[in-house]
């Protein structure tokens, strides 16, 4: 029998495999929340040792706090919505797109400049959790994409063991 939890309005309610329902939203909240932190923190390390007259030296890495903040927003109020799942997936495309970039890059992995710089180790490692977290989240928001596709309104919804639909309708 699938597992249950109770909606607000009391109501039983199962995912759309009827397994645990949180789960997948749990990991995929906290892994692009995760994804966000660390594209701050990768901006920081930009802008602090960045050169003198660079124009990440003067502050242009702000222009990606709104992009953030739209993502954040994606991410806890939208969540359960078809277009907070779209916001995550491209969320992570750009924080995917930050380890490609330095790697390809005039002074990327490739070329040995990261590794001369002073904090070489907590700058290539954020690059490899951006690169996982934003993976992660890639995956996790397409697999929700199709599960929300599948179930489009409008759409019979299939009967669980206990007779309710993964709509969370009543009974029968």
């Amino acid at each position: 029998m699938p597992s249950r939890f109770l909606c607000p309005n009391g109501e039983g309610r199962t995912d759309l495999e009827g397994k645990y329902p949180t789960k997948h939203n749990a990991m995929l909240t906290l892994t692009s929340l995760l994804s966000i932190l660390f594209v701050t923190f990768h901006l920081t390390s930009d802008t602090v040792h960045a050169k003198v007259g660079t124009p990440e030296a003067g502050g242009s890495t702000l222009v990606v706090v709104p992009i953030l903040v739209v993502w954040l927003y994606g991410t806890l109020v939208l969540a359960e919505r078809r277009s907070g799942n779209i916001i995550m997936l491209v969320g992570s495309l750009l924080a995917l797109g930050i380890p490609v970039i330095h790697v390809m890059g005039a002074g990327g992995i490739f070329r040995g400049a990261i590794a001369r710089s002073s904090p070489a180790f907590l700058f290539v490692w954020t690059l490899h959790v951006l690169g996982v977290t934003g993976m992660f989240v890639l995956i996790l928001s397409l697999r929700r994409l199709l599960s929300l596709q599948r179930t489009a309104p409008g759409s019979p919804q299939p009967k669980l063991e206990n007779g309710l639909s993964h709509g969370g309708g009543g009974r029968p």
